[in-house]
């Protein structure tokens, strides 16, 4: 049986991808521009190697090394890329029988909207490089971002029609078409589709990862908004009501743990920016959530620390990476074992 490997299976490894001076974290204006974008990365990178490998994909592996106090399990591997958000054109971990798979889906820039070229590249490079060692790697013709989907380990995909059926996307495909590409390429046996639900600011048409996430086999994490003068109130309200009709393989209903909805925050030009609480990181001994210096941080801690009891809760403050558009999750992708 195959089957798309969840987040809280075995890492073998964790890739990040760098900012550096060809990205639009660069400013030449700005001369401390690039040591700012850099410094949420290097929190991230130390905050997954103090117990797993993590590899660091950059332009200048001697300049980027040096930035670190230690580099216990980190790899620095030079390979040319567009930007830095690798959860969304890095490699797809499925499993079938007791065989591991990575799987390579063309990246086009979340729907032409960026040059993604070089970031499309990166598997196969990386691959060819010997990274990867004896794992085999499949390349294929369908464009698919690794933040727009969900995984429960067993078979069930959790993602959003407004990403996955977007025109923008292989032309715009039905759900049924795009439920038999993943059946054929992830082993998917079901497909629990988002219809509602969104964060302003955000460039991917509504990753499933900004917003509802697997933590467990029968639990749900989803954002949930309670202010109801905020935009978001009536599409996360629809959301959270689609969840609750979502039922297990079984027809039990899942377990649905709620995080809060940050306060607004802006950028210089007075646009939102897409803060999501939802965009964390399981590893294999800590959870890693963003935060964002708002009062909601310190609820979010106390529903990741009684929800992964085992784990380490790590914050780590991304108020550099949502002005970009992305967060904690979307710069990190895990390679299982």
């Amino acid at each position: 049986m195959k089957h798309m490997v969840a987040e809280w299976e075995r890492q073998k490894l964790v890739l990040l991808s760098f900012p550096h001076k060809g990205t639009d974290w660069y400013d030449p204006e700005n001369e401390k521009s690039l040591n700012e974008a850099l410094s949420p990365f290097i929190r991230i990178a130390q905050a997954i190697a103090y117990a797993q490998p993590v590899y660091i994909i950059c332009q200048d592996k001697q300049e980027i090394s040096d930035m670190f106090c230690s580099t216990r399990n980190m790899t620095f591997i030079e390979i040319p890329t567009n930007d830095t958000w690798i959860r969304d054109y890095g490699y797809l971990s499925i499993r079938e029988e007791d065989e591991l798979k990575l799987l390579d889906f063309t990246f086009d820039g979340w729907g032409g909207k960026f040059e993604a070229s070089l970031d499309n590249s990166v598997n196969k490079v990386l691959h060819k490089m010997g990274y990867m060692g004896t794992t085999p790697l499949e390349t294929i013709a369908f464009v698919l971002e690794g933040g727009s989907l969900e995984s429960d380990g067993e078979g069930t995909i959790l993602t959003t029609s407004e990403c996955l059926c977007n025109p923008n996307r292989n032309g715009g495909l039905s759900k049924e078409e795009v439920e038999a590409k993943l059946q054929e390429t992830l082993g998917a046996s079901r497909v629990l589709w988002l219809d509602h639900g969104y964060l302003s600011g955000d460039d991917t048409d509504s990753h499933i990862d900004t917003l509802a996430r697997f933590v467990k086999r029968d639990t749900i994490m989803y954002v949930k908004c309670e202010d109801q003068s905020d935009e978001h109130y009536d599409a996360l309200k629809k959301m959270e009501e689609q969840l609750q009709r979502f039922t297990m393989v079984d027809g039990k209903p899942y377990n649905l743990v709620a995080l809060p909805m940050s306060d607004a925050i802006y950028d210089e030009e007075g646009r939102r920016l897409p803060a999501t609480y939802a965009n964390f990181l399981i590893t294999n001994e800590a959870l890693i959530y963003p935060t964002y210096g708002t009062p909601q941080d310190k609820i979010a801690h106390e529903v990741f620390a009684a929800e992964f009891p085992d784990k380490e809760i790590i914050p780590i403050n991304c108020l550099k990476l949502i002005e970009q558009g992305g967060s904690l999750h979307c710069s990190t992708m895990q390679v299982a074992y």
